[in-house]
């Protein structure tokens, strides 16, 4: 047994009949124990590759083991999961001691009642649901259900837990308070989970690792910090972050990044963050708006359109060359909309992509 490879996908492909290819070859593993979050905007092939990983959707090529074994042709009831989808599908007739209980009261692993019983409560003490014994999913809120939900998928004792964005029927305090409350629970009970999302604050607040898709495509699989610090490409860079990257068109000609009014010194950058040697040629210079602040003489110069204020932040929005950008100052600093600023970036935390999205530095 490896228990770094404890979920492993090798080379997985999708194609359905009508010629879509959902999943282009995709190969990752988990380890054993770890909670990780496949992440990645709509369409872009999380959920399908749930569906394989349960056994609703068969692959059109590739492998995918579970502690080292093969489970392609294996039916979902006998792969040792559980599967919590997006609309928790609860039974309505039935409470909720009887929707935890039901997995076990069915089929050829069916069992006595008392001793289901007995099994389900342990489950409903560890998700906190034992005063809802006697109620229907009707009169339980978004947040219960979803206790209730996570409860009948652990019963069977699975290898491995599928969750199916489980938090976006929910507002947006209780997806907080909830989503806390999966990974405490994934943790102690010490199942492997994989977690479907496309909120990247989601994925980076649970996941022990996140892998992130774009059209059927893996852009990168990394702990969340590397995908803010250390993006792999335009792509990443520009959906994980929050507020969002500001990008500026330049030209690199010889030692000198272009922009439309302001010059930078390839010299000044940090040699050793550089991907591959820098050629002449247009490409996008990127920085996360807390790297891209005012001072008293800076790379941009701009007018501040508007001031939003988050928390104990605020952001300055300018417009640079047609585009709107962002810095992120404190509270305190004293610029309000209108006003002309000098934004100095920090070199050591900008991004060049060529044009192809690919990381330079």
């Amino acid at each position: 047994m490896n228990d770094d490879k404890f979920v492993e996908v090798k080379n997985l492909k999708k194609v359905y009949d009508n010629g879509h290819e959902a999943i282009k070859d995709v190969s990752f593993s988990v380890k054993k124990g770890d909670l990780v979050c496949l992440l990645g905007p709509s369409g872009c092939g999380k959920t399908t590759i749930l569906n394989m990983l349960a056994g609703l959707l068969n692959p059109t090529s590739g492998d995918i083991l579970f502690d080292g074994k093969s489970v392609v042709n294996v039916a979902p009831k006998d792969r040792q999961i559980g599967y919590v989808f997006q609309n928790y599908a609860l039974y309505p007739h039935m409470t909720v001691l009887q929707n935890v209980m039901f997995p076990l009261t069915v089929g050829k692993q069916k069992m006595p009642k008392d001793k289901a019983k007995a099994i389900a409560e342990k489950y409903m003490e560890t998700t906190q649901i034992m005063e809802l014994a006697d109620q229907k999913p009707g009169n339980l809120s978004g947040g219960q259900q979803q206790r209730v939900a996570i409860a009948r998928a652990l019963v069977q004792e699975p290898k491995i837990l599928l969750m199916d964005e489980p938090l976006s029927n929910l507002d947006a305090r209780l997806r907080l308070k909830i989503r806390e409350e999966i990974r405490t629970l994934v943790k102690k009970v010490g199942i492997t989970t994989l977690f479907v999302t496309h909120d990247q604050e989601e994925a980076l607040s649970i996941g022990d690792k996140i892998i992130l898709f774009n059209n059927g495509v893996i852009q990168q699989d990394d702990l969340g910090q590397n995908f803010y610090l250390e993006p792999n490409n335009y792509f990443v860079a520009n959906f994980v972050g929050n507020p969002v990257i500001d990008n500026f068109k330049v030209t690199v000609h010889g030692d000198k990044i272009t922009g439309s009014d302001f010059e930078i010194n390839v010299n000044d950058l940090d040699k050793s963050r550089f991907k591959r040697d820098l050629t002449d040629g247009e490409y996008t210079l990127s920085v996360r708006p807390e790297n891209i602040l005012p001072a008293e003489t800076g790379h941009v110069s701009a007018k501040v359109d508007d001031v939003e204020l988050i928390g104990r932040e605020r952001i300055l929005k300018f417009t640079h060359d047609g585009v709107q950008a962002r810095s992120l100052v404190n509270l305190e600093t004293p610029i309000k909309a209108g006003d002309g600023i000098n934004l100095k970036m920090r070199l050591d935390r900008v991004f060049l992509f060529d044009k192809e999205g690919e990381r330079v530095y």
